[in-house]
């Protein structure tokens, strides 16, 4: 399955995601490397490594949905069947995500359907929560839903920051993504309502969760 990660920054889970899809078993091939900003380090990076790059910039476009359709003309031209946003930061119109319906998958640094948006971490330690982590879900139209295909937890310590918090956090999105990905590609989930349901794979280890202390 030819893959799409799309980025706006370094791209730590693109590195995570192209690191596992070089294994020859995998079923996705990760085909390109877009991004909004062309000066992005996540398109070095990939462009260093033999991955086809794109920079779609969103500066220079009326609105987003120009944007988008040059992005999504963008991943025609590359023959691209599925997409991962990875750090990608640019809220998607119904108009590309349902020209993308469940084909594109996002990660998220919080246990959905707690902490949509942004400063999950901070938000998760002012709440005193014992238990936080990440999610990767389908992309539907409405921010941070959609159906949820694996999900990772830390302990949340008395001692944590948000920096030290997510720190922890982002080492499970390093494991959860690519084993979601697989998941995904390999065709072992189907989605009923807003349920993913399926066969657990064979990378399904306990390593992706790490219980409470």
């Amino acid at each position: 399955m030819r893959t799409a990660v799309l980025v706006s920054g370094r791209g730590s889970n693109m590195q995570a995601l192209v690191a596992d899809a070089r294994d020859p078993t995998h079923p996705a091939d990760i085909a390109l490397v877009a991004s909004n900003d062309p000066s992005a380090e996540g398109l070095k990076w990939a462009k260093q490594n033999g991955i086809a790059v794109a920079g779609v910039d969103h500066r220079i476009h009326a609105s987003r949905e120009d944007f988008e359709r040059a992005l999504h003309l963008t991943l025609g031209l590359h023959r691209i069947e599925f997409i991962c946003l990875a750090g990608f930061m640019r809220l998607l119109t119904p108009w590309f995500v349902n020209q993308w319906s469940g084909r594109i998958i996002n990660i998220h640094p919080a246990l959905l359907p707690s902490y949509r948006g942004l400063q999950t971490h901070a938000r998760a330690l002012a709440d005193g929560v014992k238990i936080h982590g990440c999610t990767v879900h389908y992309v539907v139209p409405a921010m941070d839903e959609g159906p949820i295909i694996a999900q990772a937890a830390v302990p949340v310590l008395d001692a944590d920051t948000p920096t030290t918090l997510g720190a922890r956090v982002l080492a499970q999105e390093h494991l959860l993504y690519p084993h979601a990905l697989r998941l995904v590609a390999g065709g072992g989930l189907r989605i009923e309502g807003n349920r993913t349901l399926g066969a657990r794979g064979a990378r399904d280890t306990d390593d992706l969760v790490v219980p409470p202390l």
